[in-house]
């Protein structure tokens, strides 16, 4: 008992998760690794972001043991005799190695100043015997992630397009006061603040109009052609966030509704972002949602995600459990990933999370947002009736496999040529999670929603894509 000393009531709750065997139920919220600056918040995730660097640099080593009694109090006292305080201790499942002998992995991090240090080098000759294998684990360095939901505001300028920059053939091109709404709630979203209040948008009389005509359209499609979860979560909202065909309802609304049934939230963004940036908010379980809503000339028309395709398509199925997990499970394999395994993941996103279908009794539901806020789409992918959609066409309708959504072309202009089922969204998950856990990450990463930040286990530095001061000069 005096080997543990101060430290033994941490290293045995540490312990217990040795019987633990899903990889996932293994991860622990615990301080940082990262050697890099960055902005954190407090336990409470209030008040502005501030900047800081960990007080003590830690080391993470690997080891793998032999699976006997005793094995690891061991190998533990060492750390104790050579004064190396731990602060993390982390199991990995049992395996058989060539010749059938059980071995079990243990990640540490312990304070050190260097990996260098006399009482490093100690520790490591004393393991050698002990141990079938002990390593430090360097730093690697890595796409640059946020690490604190405090960071988000870091990305949410890098837009690859301003709210008001418009296409010379948007409905909206040539329309002044339109541009300038644009502008305006662009500026909204560009000034807003992780700990803030979603501000407030009181919307004109056109844009009520235009959001009423999408409504009258799509009410009695959902109905017939959205998932249940959907519809179930749909009507809660009309309740509960000032859903009404009179009424646009409010970012903020809709979070405080979303964080208390799933923990999510909404986000303001003044345009579209890059992939990486757009999944690494789902890794927070916030999703960066446009303010702006769609020209009023063209009610039923959209070149590009507007309020209408975010409240109507995407915030309700939020509040469903399932597919909320599988959101941030795209986002949370995003962090740090290659450029390849983003454009997977982000492929994987659009057959799912935007034009996904699951089975219901026998028939296709949409629980996919490019779906649930397009009428001819909605209409397209689920009825067994043609003409539907306006076409006498018929999709392609592939089972939900994430390795095959993540290399499927897509046309982005019109309608799906391919559509991947899911047996449930249930089923949607437990396959994106697979994948994801199958993807070759230079860490592995769980979100803490208790202090809104992201863990990994071992150290990395965020040095590639790093964000630039005019990123975030807004809300810095």
């Amino acid at each position: 008992p005096a080997i543990f000393h101060l430290r033994r009531h941490n290293m045995l709750r540490a312990l217990s998760s040795r019987t633990v065997q899903h990889p996932h139920a293994l991860l622990r919220p615990f301080s940082s690794t990262v050697s890099q600056p960055g902005y954190v918040g407090n336990s409470s995730s209030q008040g502005a972001p501030r900047m800081t660097t960990d007080p003590v640099p830690k080391i993470s080593m690997l080891l793998e043991l032999r699976d006997k009694p005793g094995a690891l109090h061991e190998v533990l006292r060492y750390f104790w005799k050579y004064d190396l305080n731990i602060t993390r201790l982390e199991s990995r499942p049992k395996t058989l190695n060539a010749l059938g002998e059980a071995r079990f992995d243990f990640f540490v991090d312990f304070e050190s100043p260097s990996k260098n240090s006399t009482q490093v080098s100690s520790l490591l000759a004393s393991l050698e015997s002990m141990t079938t294998k002990a390593m430090i684990l360097d730093e690697k360095d890595v796409n640059w992630f946020p690490r604190h939901l405090s960071e988000l505001d870091l990305i949410a300028n890098r837009t690859l397009d301003a709210g008001a920059d418009l296409e010379s053939d948007h409905p909206g091109f040539n329309d002044q006061v339109y541009r300038d709404r644009r502008g305006e709630l662009a500026t909204v979203a560009q000034e807003y603040v992780w700990n803030e209040s979603i501000p407030r948008i009181d919307y004109t009389k056109d844009e009520v109009a235009t959001w009423a005509a999408v409504w009258d359209r799509m009410e009695g499609l959902l109905e017939k052609h959205a998932c249940s979860e959907y519809k179930s979560s749909f009507e809660a909202m009309k309740k509960h966030c000032g859903y009404s065909r009179e009424n646009i309802p409010q970012q903020q609304d809709i979070t405080d509704y979303l964080r208390d049934k799933t923990g999510f939230r909404m986000r303001p963004v003044a345009g579209l972002l890059s992939s990486r940036d757009f999944l690494a908010g789902l890794a927070f379980r916030t999703f960066f949602s446009t303010q702006y809503i769609r020209h009023h000339s063209m009610p039923l028309y959209t070149p590009e995600p507007d309020i209408c395709h975010e409240l109507l398509g995407h915030a309700p199925m939020f509040a469903d459990q399932d597919f909320a997990d599988f959101s941030q499970e795209i986002g949370l394999a995003s962090l740090g990933a290659s450029d390849e395994d983003v454009q997977k993941l982000a492929w994987c996103y659009w057959h799912s999370v935007e034009f996904g279908l699951c089975k219901e009794d026998g028939e296709y539901k949409a629980y996919g947002a490019g779906l649930l806020s397009s009428f001819g789409e909605l209409e397209y992918a689920c009825a067994d009736y043609r003409p539907a959609g306006g076409t006498e066409e018929r999709p392609e309708l592939k089972p939900w496999d994430p390795a095959v959504a993540g290399v499927q072309e897509f046309p982005i202009t019109t309608y799906q040529p391919i559509y991947f089922v899911a047996e449930s969204l249930n089923d949607a998950k437990s396959k994106m999670r697979s994948f994801c856990e199958g993807l070759k990450k230079p860490f592995l990463s769980r979100h803490n929603p208790n202090t809104d930040s992201i863990w990994v286990d071992r150290p990395v530095r965020r040095a590639v894509g790093v964000p630039e001061k005019k990123d975030f000069a807004a809300s810095a």
